[in-house]
């Protein structure tokens, strides 16, 4: 694993949210002081950098109807904050410890042990809403603008320390120096880093509100993370070391919730089956099914379809085709439809390399879900894998001429074409790490292409335009590495 400085910088900034800076009831000016620290491209880059080392750490759960629906509850905050030139992510982290958090650039992280912490959409909501506003009132750049006689020295001393720990391949132990480095900040700024995380609780309710979630979530989900951390002498409430939590702020949440209307909303089934579908990433097969075995028998789950969802999750991983099955169809009973039940009903089919039934499940699926983006994925995938070349190619223009940005595509483009057509290979190859803004990778792609045999005049022509663009791009971001 490799960390470079703005990688190192982002997680420096994002975990710690401490600051000396007095916030004003109202909301602040967001103006000069935080632009002169970190401007708006200054954040997107740092921000997607950050994002790009964890992924390629592996850290990141990289699954599409994780990914849609972080995103599209996500989406809803951010489309109630607003926030001219900033894009909103939302991702999954494959951690176990209960923990969030806001990066630059829009970033939103979330841990697997969060999710499964929660007990509803509304808590997971007021999560995300707080996230939000941290990024939305840009603490990260008014933090590293106060503390601008400071932060260097303590930047400085933090990578070295964690690019040691990191060339002696440890990445926990880079993490690790990352949090000695920020501790050292946070015992200083404590009370200041308390008032931002009230002005984050302030603004995130807003969010939430406008979004359609009861906001009285915020304040009794932290109570009950902050409760149950006094009998637990683990790491796992890794969310109230970064995010304090007081009585005397819970006080202040549940006060200006008042002021709110309450919304009694039901859980969507999204939330319940992405649920569990982590908490079996978690778990070994074995594990699993004992879990859900017992939770089945005792009457202790959220929701009895979801439960027989996460079972057979389980089953599957232990290829158990037919017990799978079994489970899925008594979650199908228990649950309204939904796109991910298509989804596991293609997994199942792929398991037992049933081409036929799993091109069949995701057809259904898209019958009743048009829209699906994870679904569309399945039905390629399914398509790859069965060697139907003919459906793939038609399959893949069609997402493509709506989703021209989408690495994911790309990348089974150019499975599509491995040790068939090294032109279309390398190509798609190249714009896969393109539009994940790779582009030193995405340069040797283009070259490899440009050598390779094949009469594709667009194609050619298109790729004569991106090399000169991706030259410079990887110039640029050989310059800010070294930087």
């Amino acid at each position: 694993m490799s960390f470079s400085k703005k990688s190192l910088l982002c997680a420096l900034l994002a975990s710690t949210l401490a600051q000396p800076l007095t916030v004003r009831a109202d909301l602040p000016d967001l103006g000069e002081i935080s632009d002169a620290s970190l401007s708006l491209s200054d954040e997107a880059r740092i921000g997607r950098d950050a994002l790009r080392a964890m992924r390629e750490a592996g850290d990141v759960v990289d699954d599409p109807e994780v990914n849609v629906y972080l995103n599209g509850i996500g989406g809803r905050l951010a489309a109630a904050a607003a926030v001219p030139g900033v894009h909103f992510t939302y991702f999954c982290v494959a951690d176990p410890g209960i923990n969030a958090f806001a990066m630059p650039g829009g970033y939103v992280g979330i841990n697997i042990g969060l999710m499964l912490a929660s007990q509803s959409e509304g808590e997971l909501a007021a999560v995300l809403g707080h996230e939000t506003a941290h990024v939305a009132q840009r603490h990260i750049a008014r933090m590293q603008a106060a503390n601008s006689a400071t932060s260097p020295l303590l930047l400085l001393g933090t990578i070295v320390a964690a690019a040691l720990a990191a060339k002696a391949g440890s990445g926990e132990g880079a993490m690790g120096a990352v949090s000695a480095g920020m501790g050292l900040s946070i015992s200083r700024q404590l009370a200041f880093s308390r008032d931002f995380e009230r002005e984050a609780d302030r603004v995130g309710m807003q969010y939430m509100g406008a979004a359609g979630f009861d906001v009285r979530y915020m304040a009794s989900f932290f109570q009950r993370l902050e409760q149950a951390s006094r009998y637990s002498d683990n790491t796992a409430y890794a969310f109230l070391r970064t995010h304090p939590v007081t009585l005397e702020r819970i006080s202040e949440a549940q006060n200006r919730a008042l002021d709110y209307p309450v919304r009694m909303r039901a859980d969507s089934v999204d939330y319940l089956l992405v649920r569990e579908k982590l908490r079996v990433l978690t778990l070994s097969p074995e594990e699993a099914v004992s879990h859900y075995d017992s939770a089945l028998q005792r009457g202790l789950f959220l929701s009895e379809g979801a439960n027989w969802y996460g079972l057979a999750r389980a089953k599957l991983l232990q290829h158990d085709r037919k017990g799978a099955s079994d489970a899925l169809a008594k979650a199908r009973a228990k649950l309204p439809d939904n796109p991910m039940l298509y989804g596991l009903e293609v997994e199942i089919a792929r398991d037992g390399r049933d081409w036929a039934a799993a091109a069949r499940a995701a057809r259904d699926g898209l019958s009743a879900f048009p829209r699906s983006e994870s679904l569309q994925l399945a039905q390629l995938d399914a398509a790859l894998d069965g060697g139907d070349r003919k459906a793939a190619q038609g399959q893949l223009r069609q997402l493509l001429d709506n989703r021209r940005d989408d690495p994911a595509l790309y990348r089974r483009e150019a499975k599509l074409y491995a040790d068939k057509d090294p032109l279309r290979y390398h190509a798609a190859l190249g714009n896969a790490f393109y539009y994940e803004q790779r582009y030193g990778a995405a340069l040797e792609q283009y070259q490899l292409a440009g050598k390779a045999k094949g009469d594709d005049f667009y194609l050619r022509s298109m790729l004569e335009a991106r090399l000169r663009e991706v030259e410079r791009l990887a110039k640029e971001e050989r310059k800010a590495a070294r930087n």
